[in-house]
């Protein structure tokens, strides 16, 4: 595990990005609201303006094989939220741990913008990262019925909230 390493992307890095992101939707496109067809049609200015919201990488070597990214709330009254985004790891990366350093890169930033609250929303199927997030001190805050249609199958989402003071 030493070999793999996170880092927070930059627009140096759109090819990376575009890289994991897109596998991430082709190998795991259940658990996305997008599809990769949506993200194939975005020009370059469009990737690169998604690259200015922190996203993070896991590196090993010079391949990324996870990402994570953070969508910052704005506002007086909201900029103690953010919300998680775009949460992803290579299977073949799974239970050694790199969801976790991912979350804790995220998490960190966040902490040090000021966010005392993270928000995600999460397929109620997808049992593995529900459990990964409980984990990690979310909870589950309410359910959004029929919040995504795939393949003709109504799809629930769990909004899971973790309070970070």
């Amino acid at each position: 595990m030493e070999d793999v390493k996170i880092v927070r992307l930059g627009a140096k890095d759109l090819p990376l990005f575009k890289a994991i992101r897109l596998e991430s939707l082709r190998c795991s496109p259940s658990s996305f609201a997008n599809t990769e067809a949506d993200w194939l049609r975005l020009p370059d200015p469009e990737w690169l303006n998604r690259l200015k919201t922190p996203v993070y990488a896991a590196l090993k070597g010079d391949e990324p094989v996870g990402i994570m990214g953070l969508l910052l709330q704005t506002g007086e009254k909201r900029a103690h939220r953010a919300t998680l985004v775009m949460v992803y790891l290579r299977e073949s990366e799974r239970g050694a741990g790199l969801a976790d350093r991912l979350l804790s890169a995220v998490t960190a930033f966040a902490v040090g913008s000021g966010v005392r609250q993270l928000e995600l929303t999460v397929n109620d199927d997808n049992v593995a990262a529900i459990r990964f997030y409980e984990r990690h001190g979310f909870e589950q805050a309410g359910r959004v019925p029929r919040a995504l249609i795939e393949g003709g199958r109504d799809v629930d989402e769990l909004f899971m909230v973790r309070r970070l003071s």
